[in-house]
This record gives C-alpha cells, structure tokens and sequence, in this order.
C-alpha cells in the first residue's frame, strides 16, 4: 500500500513540475515573440500553449486514475489516463499540421521578417534545455511507474526539444544571411519545421495506436499467448479453454477459463484457481478471474467415471470394482443415503444412478449398488472411550461360544470421514491353521456390527497365545 501510495505521489508531482515548466516555456517565448517579430518563435509558443494544456490534462488524468473502483467506474479509472494520451497525441498532430501550413506560407508565398538577436537565441537555448530536462524527468517516472498519460506528456516535450532547435537553427540561419549577404538561408527555418513536423507525425501516430488500443481494449501482442501457457503448465488443469485480457491505466484484467477433472473436489479446483492468480501476478499486475469447467480426463477409467457420475448428483461411494462375465460388464458399488431416507427414496436415488452408469459406460453393463446409511450422526469423540469399552467387553463375553478366542484388547476407535472405525488385537490359539483364523475373525466381525451398526468397519489383529 505504502509502494502505491508513492508511486501515486511520484507521478502527481512529475505532473505538477510539468505544468509549471510549460507556464514558465510559454512565457519566456511569448516574450522573445513579441520582441523579434518572429513567426517560427511564434509558432514555438503556440506550440507551447498546446503543451500548456496538456501538461493540465495529464496532471487532472493523473489524479483521476488514481481513484479507487467505485459504483459507477467498476473497474477503476485507470482508462482516463489512455483518453488524456489520446488527447495529447491529437493536439501533436495539430501542432504538427500548423506548423505544416506555416512552413509552406513562408516557402511559396512569403519570406519571413526575422530580427535575430544573441538574446533570442539565448533564450531559446535555455527554453530547449527545459524542455530537455522535462522530457527526460517524465520519461523516467512514467518508466518507473508506467503512465500512458506521463509518456505523452514525455513525448510532447521530447518534440518541443526538435522544433525550438529548428528555431534556433532558423534563427542562425537569417543571422548568417544578414551577415554574408544570403538572405535564402532564412528558409533554414522553414525546411527544419517541416523535418520536426515529419517527426512529431511519426511519433505521435505510434503513440495514437497504442492509446486507442488501450481504450479499445486490445490486448498487448503476445500477452495472451503467454498466460495462457502459463496456465497450462499449473498441477491440476486440464486445459486454458479461454484467456481475456483488457487494461486500465496500470492493472491488467484477466477472465479465464479452465477446464478441470470432474473428480477434481472444489477445494482442488480452489488451489487450481490460487496458483493461476499467483502466476499471472508473475507476468503483469493483474486482477484474474477463473471459471472452472469440469471435464473427462483423456483416458479416463470407468471407475473415475463412476465416481464422477455418483459426485455430480452429490452422492457419496465407496467400494467401486468392475469385471467382465460372459460378456457382460458387472459393476458393484456401495451408496451412501442419508439415513433418515425410507427405502422408497433410497432406492429411488439408486435406480437413477444406476441409469446415469448405464448411459455413459455401457448400455448393457449390470450395476448392482449396495444402499447403506451415510452416517451423518457419528459417534461423539467424547463417546468413542465408552465405545471402546463396550466392544472389549463383548468381545471376550463370546469366548464361551467361540473357544479359540482367549482374549481380546487394545481396542480403538476413531472417527474418519464421518465413519467409525474400530480395531482391535485377539489372542488365539497359535496351532490354528490360518484359513480358520481368518473365518473366526470375519465371524467376529460380523458379530460387532451387527451390535453396534454405527460402527463402519471393524479390523481384528489376531496374535497367537504361545507368543504373548
């Protein structure tokens, strides 16, 4: 804030030297004008005043650009220093045209009247080192803090540097005609203002294009192509489907569009649109704007696709697999409801999922899908303790109908991703062999869940007796 507040500060006060140094130009010419008789000199503070103004335009666009968005200005102000270029390119080329004209007056129809003095051409010499010092002054601010407004007005005095010098070779030239008897070198000051006026034309007209582009909002040549592939290049986008780019006064506004995929969750998406805003940062200041676009992956498999089918209806899955039998794809899937759903509309909910499966694998595929309670109403942290303690305790009360189980212990259980999970360690007879291990633990398993149905998977570390 403090950086933008100087900047802001820099380009008012280069502004505001700027006015005064053409109050001070006008004058002293206005002056050597009225005291020669001087057409060229008079023309030279003509030409002054046109920078007169200017320099007032560039110093009240400046102060308007620096405005904050408001209701009415949603993107700021920064445009009004591209309309006050835009204005000062005009005036260049209306200096540069009556200087034209003058030229041509004095060539065909008229010699000019000159009374040259030591003074005048004294006076236009410091005239042409402020003009130099301005021009360079501007220059370097509106570089270090970039202004369209500051470089016209840079611009403008860069060409006041070549006309006065016309002048001042004008003058020299009807000095040296007086001198030597050659009174044709006074149309020295003729021939050099239509050189300076070729010039300001040229110059001028490149400045033009660059502020009517920024008021018709052109993009810089390159720029798009560059963020673009900037974009392409952060973790987690699929493809830049689209990239504009307007600009007003310093900021860039960027509109982007992404593609994503479509099991990508919203908050990968989010991190997706940080890094993007954060990479055009890097390339110029910028106020970005990201819309996302799910998309299929190239090469996507079928149960990414699965589980993107159950996402956008905001279904919960687990447990996706898929095989091949006689010629007909199987798909099982387990579906989470809410468990204060009737069957009737879970079911429902099912039926429509298993169409939407269906329609974007295959028409012929069999989809069996296994409804069961999202389990939104968990155990409490506070209860996983007392949890604990009753699966123990009903764990070793089945010793008497299971006589291989001689103890169980370390029970745990947690909450993970609005699931219960519990684990806990069996002592067993050591000799058994290991398929009867495992089916006494699947029984146990079944045993627990049946008595606790809040409970969502239940995992048993059997460890044999000889080694406790």
């Amino acid at each position: 804030m403090n950086k933008q507040l100087t900047s802001s500060n820099e380009k008012r006060m280069a502004a505001l030297a700027s006015v005064g140094s053409a109050i001070v130009l006008v004058t002293l010419k206005v002056l050597v004008a009225v005291a020669t008789g001087s057409l060229g000199i008079l023309s030279e503070a003509l030409h002054s005043i046109l920078d007169l103004v200017a320099a007032v335009i560039t110093y009240l666009s400046v102060r308007v650009a620096e405005r904050p968005a408001d209701a009415t200005h949603l993107y700021g102000h920064g445009k009004f220093e591209s309309f006050s270029a835009f204005v000062e390119t005009g005036l260049l080329i209306v200096t540069a045209l009556y200087i034209i004209w003058e030229a041509f007056q004095r060539l065909l129809f008229h010699a000019p009247v000159l009374r040259p003095s030591v003074t005048a051409i004294l006076v236009l010499g410091l005239c042409l080192l402020i003009d130099l010092l301005r021009a360079r002054a501007l220059k370097r601010v509106a570089r270090r803090n970039p202004s369209e407004a500051l470089e016209a007005d840079a611009l403008h005095f860069s060409t006041d540097v070549w006309s006065t010098l016309a002048v001042i070779l004008g003058f020299g030239g009807a000095w040296l005609g007086i001198r030597l008897g050659m009174p044709w070198l006074t149309m020295l000051d003729a021939v050099a203002a239509l050189a300076v006026s070729g010039v300001i034309i040229w110059v001028g007209s490149r400045l033009g294009k660059r502020t009517i582009d920024a008021l018709l909002d052109v993009a810089p040549m390159g720029l798009r192509e560059q963020i673009a592939g900037a974009i392409d290049e952060v973790e987690g986008v699929l493809q830049t489907e689209r990239v504009r780019v307007r600009r007003s006064g310093q900021r860039y506004f960027v509109d982007v569009t992404i593609s994503v995929p479509r099991t990508a969750s919203l908050e990968q998406a989010h991190t997706a649109t940080e890094l993007i805003e954060r990479r055009v940062a890097e390339i110029v200041p910028a106020d970005v704007l990201v819309h996302v676009e799910p998309r299929a992956r190239s090469g996507e498999n079928l149960f990414e696709t699965v589980r993107a089918i159950a996402q956008r209806r905001g279904l919960a899955v687990h447990e996706v697999s898929a095989h091949q039998y006689e010629g007909h794809l199987f798909i099982d899937l387990h579906l989470e409801v809410d468990e204060r759903k009737s069957l009737i509309q879970a079911h429902r909910q099912a039926s429509d999922l298993e169409e939407d499966i269906r329609r974007e694998t295959d028409p012929e595929a069999r989809v069996n899908i296994h409804i069961e309670p999202l389990g939104a109403n968990i155990v409490g942290a506070e209860k996983m303790r007392d949890l604990e303690t009753a699966v123990q305790s009903y764990l070793n009360s089945l010793q008497s109908e299971y006589k291989e189980l001689a103890d169980c212990h370390e029970v745990r259980a947690r909450a993970v991703e609005h699931k219960v999970l519990v684990s806990c360690h069996c002592l067993m007879d050591g000799s058994l062999p290991i398929t009867e291990v495992h089916d006494l633990t699947a029984a146990l398993e079944d045993r627990v869940r049946s008595k606790f149905p809040e409970i969502s998977r239940l995992t048993i570390h059997p460890e044999p007796m000889d080694e406790r």
